[in-house]
């Protein structure tokens, strides 16, 4: 068996290097995604109980096929007492809730017979008290294993260090949790999520990548466990030799690392081998939508990204508050928003609902895991927000449900946008369409040729000879784009947008031209 294993595993390697490799492992080469980031419990409810699951995830695997994305990346599915399923009490399993393991593996089959990747959340630096690491010593001193976790020394050992999140934790629904460090420095726990992430990524043990995910995303991924000085040096001990593990058995799974410090990234893709991480600095700049802010972003981003590495650039995602609502509703700065995120260098994310213009801020702060909810609201599938299918979990939370961000028929749905040409919506399938037919999109070169005083940002991307340009309008007034003589004067065809080259743009108007 252990030979065959390696013949496989070799014939595989051969067909990759040939460009000859198999379904399951072709779908691995992915420097250019458009991600699309799904929150499981609120996307779609496919048995009636309001809960968003995996199932219901399945059925909409067509509407994100039309919208043209390339990438899922979900939050977590492992279960947990919170509602956004991380702090885990079981990291093999799939929470009921979502469909378990057997609605995992059938959507992974429905989305890979689709050309669809899917990337897992990981989260598995703390387990909540349910969990049989905690649960089965937690004062038993003595108990076989409890050095997979990190205990306080101040409190004799006898109770586990204080997380950053308090050592109880209090879930939107009033209930109380214990959540309890893992020592992710202990050479068994090392092992284990060694076996864990094989187990996800290629289940059958034989380097095809068959029912596996496509790609992890490390959650708040450190080198120093929350600065406590107490699980150091996790780069070299713990995530290069679990990266390089994967990749030894599935060589295109990539690793997306959420740097826990919102910054440029540099360490985390050089030091801790991550393939990509989230261009925060940009995602700040493009909130505004300020020229210099975004231009000096873009440029601080491409330089902190060795050869090879990637950022996700993004408008939004689970923990910041929604564009639209950033931006006041205002559906000119949406489009410009969006023309910005799919033009710009990186590999764009994004946030389900987005592309509708869903609405959503943090709550009031409360002593629970409730005020970010409303930047997880449901799914808008159908104008009336509580038809069959929407993922309203949250009704029977008053507090969250009164103050609900999105309403029924408030334009907002894929109902209401899907045949309306002008739509936001159809307006993102544009530009996906347009980064998916002109490749100097997804891995031009890219200039800013209009980096002067007028409002107009203008993005150059380049590929051989194949140009297109990008001008979006940021301010509120008709601005010519001012371009320098980089850019030729002829030749140009419009894409998107209206007007010509050197036409005044209204006011957060994009205009999209491109050289055959």
């Amino acid at each position: 068996m252990a030979l065959l294993r390696t013949l496989r595993l070799a014939t595989l390697a051969l067909l990759s290097t040939l460009g000859l490799a198999p379904a399951a492992m072709a779908r691995d080469a992915a420097p250019d995604a458009v991600f699309y980031h799904v929150f499981v419990r609120s996307f779609r409810d496919a048995d009636g109980d309001r809960i968003g699951d995996l199932r219901g995830l399945e059925q909409g695997l067509g509407y994100l096929q039309r919208l043209g994305v390339t990438t899922i990346l979900l939050t977590p599915v492992q279960p947990s007492p919170f509602y956004h399923n991380y702090f885990a009490t079981d990291f093999t399993g799939v929470a009921r809730d979502y469909g378990g393991r057997a609605a995992w593996r059938h959507l992974l089959r429905a989305a890979h017979a689709r050309h669809l990747r899917v990337y897992m959340d990981l989260e598995f630096q703390y387990v909540a008290d349910y969990h049989p690491w905690l649960a089965q010593t937690w004062h038993h001193p003595q108990a076989p294993g409890r050095n997979r976790l990190i205990w306080d020394a101040a409190q004799g050992g006898s109770e586990p260090l204080v997380t950053p999140f308090g050592r109880e934790v209090v879930a939107a629904d009033g209930t109380r949790h214990t959540i309890a460090f893992v020592n992710l420095t202990d050479p068994g726990v090392r092992g284990y999520f060694r076996r864990y992430l094989l187990r996800w990524a290629d289940p059958h043990g034989d380097g095809s990548g068959r029912d596996g995910v496509d790609g992890f995303r490390i959650d708040h991924m450190m080198d120093d466990l929350d600065n406590r000085h107490v699980a150091t040096d996790l780069f070299d001990r713990l995530w290069r030799p679990l990266i390089a593990a994967v990749k030894a058995r599935r060589p295109g799974v990539r690793f997306v690392g959420e740097q826990w410090d919102w910054g440029d990234g540099h360490d985390f893709l050089t030091r801790g081998h991550a393939d990509m991480v989230f261009a925060f600095p940009l995602q700040q700049a493009l909130a505004r939508l300020d020229k210099t802010a975004i231009i000096g972003a873009a440029r601080a981003t491409a330089a902190a990204t060795p050869p090879g590495k990637s950022q996700v650039v993004f408008l939004e995602n689970h923990d910041t508050d929604r564009f639209m609502s950033v931006i006041g509703d205002d559906v000119p700065k949406a489009r410009a928003g969006a023309a910005l995120l799919l033009a710009l260098r990186g590999e764009p994310s994004i946030y389900y609902g987005q592309e509708l213009g869903m609405r959503g801020r943090r709550g009031p702060d409360e002593p629970t895991d409730a005020p970010d909810i409303p930047r997880r609201e449901a799914f808008r599938w159908r104008a009336d927000l509580e038809a069959a299918g929407s993922a309203i979990w949250y009704r029977a939370l008053d507090r969250v449900w009164t103050r609900r961000a999105n309403r029924a028929f408030d334009g907002v749905s894929v109902e209401e946008q899907d045949a309306a040409a002008g739509s936001l919506l159809n307006w993102y399938r544009e530009l996906i369409a347009l980064r998916r037919t002109r490749p100097e999109l997804a891995t031009g070169e890219q200039t800013f040729p209009c980096a002067d005083a007028s409002p107009v940002l203008c993005v150059l991307r380049r590929l051989g000879t194949r140009r297109t340009l990008v001008m979006v309008n940021l301010s509120n007034v008709p601005a010519p784009p001012a371009l320098d003589a980089t850019v030729p004067h002829g030749g140009w065809r419009l894409l998107a947008g209206e007007g010509t080259r050197d036409a005044p743009l209204a006011p957060y108007a994009t205009r999209m031209l491109g050289t055959p």
